[in-house]
Order: C-alpha cells, then sequence, then structure tokens
C-alpha cells in the first residue's frame, strides 16, 4: 500500500514538473538527455498555492528563533522530547517513529525549541494585572490528587467502571484496563490544576474531565465522562477517582503565580492576540521582502493603519459647502 502512495506521488510530482530547457541552478537530478536543476525545481515550486503561506512561516519562525530563541531553556527542550518518548513507548519506539517520518531527534528537538521560542515571543507582549488575576481567580481551582483511567472505546470504559464500582482497586484497574501509556503504570495517578501542568508531565486533561473531578469528595469515583475531540469528531471515555481535593477559599494571593500562569496560557491560546503580536514583531523585524511574486504577503499580518478614504474627503467636502452656504443664507437674511 505505501508503495502504491508512493508512486501516486511521484507521478503527481513529475506531471507537476515543466522540464524546460532553461540552464542554471546546482543539478538535483539526472538522467538520460536531461536534467533538473534546484533552480528549475525552486521555479516550480513557487507556482504551488502554498508557496506563500511556507515563506510567511519561515519568516515568522526565522524571527522567532532569532530574537526568542536564547530565552528557551535546554532543560525545557529535554524534559519534552522525553514526554514524547514516554508517550509513544519509550527510545527506541520513538526514534521508529521519527524515522518513519524522515526525521531525527535532533530535528523534533529544534522543532521543540521553535514552540518554545514563539510561546516566549507571546509572553513577552503580555502584561498581567490585578483586574486579570481577579478575574481567572473566578473560575481557578487549586491542585487536586487523583487516579484516571482513559479508553477509546464505550464498551472498554463500562467494564472497568463496573469493575470499581463492584470494589475492585481503582490501581489495580487502571494498571490492567486504562489506555493511558503515560499513567496506567502508576495507577492512574495524576495531579493537576486549572493550569495546563500536570504531575506526571505530558498528560492531557481534559477540561471535561477537571470539572467533573473538582465536584468530587475524597474517595469518590466519578461516571463515565464522554470527551469529543474536536478536530476529529472522535469520543474517547474517561474515568476519575478523586484522592485529595482542595478548595480554594476566598483570597488568591497564595495563588498569584498560578493564576498569572492561566491568563497566560489563554491570551497565548487566542488567535486574535497571535495575529496581532505577529503583527507587531513582522513591523519591529522591518522585513523587506525582495521577489515581486510575494511583495504584499505580509500585509495580512501587519497592523492595518488608518488611512482616509476618498468617500470621507468627498464627504468632508459636501459638509464644508453645505456650512458655507448656510453662512451664506444667514449674511442674506440679516441684510
Amino acid at each position: 500500500m505505501k508503495n502504491k502512495k508512493f508512486k501516486l506521488a511521484a507521478v503527481a510530482l513529475l506531471s507537476m514538473v515543466t522540464l524546460a530547457g532553461c540552464s542554471g541552478g546546482k543539478d538535483i537530478v539526472t538522467m538520460k538527455g536531461g536534467k533538473i536543476t534546484d533552480t528549475q525545481f525552486f521555479d516550480e515550486l513557487k507556482k504551488s498555492s502554498t508557496s506563500s503561506e511556507t515563506l510567511v512561516n519561515m519568516i515568522i519562525q526565522k524571527i522567532t528563533l532569532d530574537d526568542y530563541g536564547s530565552k528557551v531553556d535546554q532543560k525545557e527542550i529535554d524534559k519534552q522530547y522525553a514526554s514524547y518518548e514516554k508517550q509513544n513507548g519509550g527510545k527506541k519506539a520513538f526514534e521508529a517513529l521519527l524515522k518513519q517520518n524522515n526525521m531525527t531527534a535532533n530535528q523534533f528537538k529544534d522543532n521543540i525549541k521553535q514552540s518554545l521560542a514563539f510561546q516566549e515571543m507571546l509572553k513577552s507582549h503580555i502584561k498581567v494585572t490585578d483586574a486579570d488575576l481577579k478575574e481567572t481567580w473566578k473560575t481557578y481551582h487549586p491542585q487536586v490528587e487523583t487516579q484516571i483511567m482513559a479508553f477509546d472505546s464505550k464498551e472498554s470504559a463500562e467494564k472497568a467502571l463496573k469493575k470499581v464500582n463492584d470494589g475492585e482497586d481503582f490501581a489495580k484497574v487502571a494498571k490492567s484496563d486504562s489506555q493511558d501509556t503515560v499513567t496506567k503504570e502508576d495507577g492512574g495517578k495524576v495531579k493537576f490544576d486549572s493550569t495546563a501542568t500536570t504531575e506526571p508531565t505530558g498528560v492531557t486533561v481534559p477540561t471535561e474531565v477537571k470539572e467533573a473531578a473538582y465536584k468530587l469528595e475524597d474517595g469518590k469515583i466519578s461516571d463515565l465522562i464522554t470527551v469529543q475531540n474536536q478536530q476529529t469528531g472522535a469520543d474517547s471515555y474517561y474515568i476519575v477517582k478523586m484522592v485529595k481535593n482542595k478548595q480554594k477559599g476566598n483570597d488568591y494571593k497564595p495563588y498569584e503565580k498560578e493564576l498569572k500562569e492561566i491568563f497566560e496560557q489563554t491570551k497565548m491560546s487566542d488567535p486574535t492576540f497571535q495575529q496581532e503580536v505577529i503583527g507587531k514583531e513582522l513591523e519591529k523585524a522591518n522585513v523587506n521582502i525582495k521577489d515581486e511574486q510575494y511583495k504584499n504577503i505580509l500585509t495580512p499580518y501587519l497592523p492595518q493603519k488608518e488611512t482616509k478614504t476618498s468617500d470621507s474627503k468627498t464627504s468632508d467636502s459636501k459638509e464644508t459647502k453645505s456650512t458655507d452656504s448656510s453662512k451664506e443664507e444667514t449674511t442674506e437674511s440679516t441684510k
């Protein structure tokens, strides 16, 4: 099946590339009676409908790494990489997965650095006020200790729920039945609060699961919690046992650090805010595109400056004439 896909892709590529007689550039393909140079290849790639988007992404990535890459801690890169390894079956399994996708470990770490640098760029444009913290406090919940099981099928989840409701040890059932590879070996233990931070790291706890957990008393087990993936539409199923819940009280001051993190996370995930930041950074970098084809690709991203239109000028002119006319009438009337 893979070979068929490769052949189809090759045919599509050959049909796209015009083997023009022009020369220039380094040879990337040679064959009987001809060759393909990198210049020819680049010229064909420029005709792609996605070439403008690719160039925009390259510009943003360049600015991000140049200005904010130094703020990224290598320890955080390694930490995230280790988390991806664990989620994908360990070192060997993850390296095999990378190889299947024509990627090395270093390239994947570069991607992590790029992502973290982008976050640093967004964060540099955020100023958190006391009003922001108080507003965030309204929906904040302190860290809780739980045990969680996750499933792809409702049938498997229902069987596991019946076991724990019938008195079987939650940790034992999690080890044997849960499909969350990161937590199952430790009996499904997860600590989380309203931020995206979890213990262990790399565990995703959906909002629906958090909200259900906060309502549980210590030692209580939830009903089946259904979570729909917004991208694929597929359902996944969760069971939560509350180990130690914690009420937040009435004073937000002890939780300022967590509240700031939540506000920043919410702000950084806002597409409108991201667009504003990108626009400001592009303007600051004074990007000058030399290729006429791509001259205006950054226009949608740059801050829009207000300009006085010809219509408004015409309107202003009419208002002025109207005022002058009124003055003349008044003068005539006075006479």
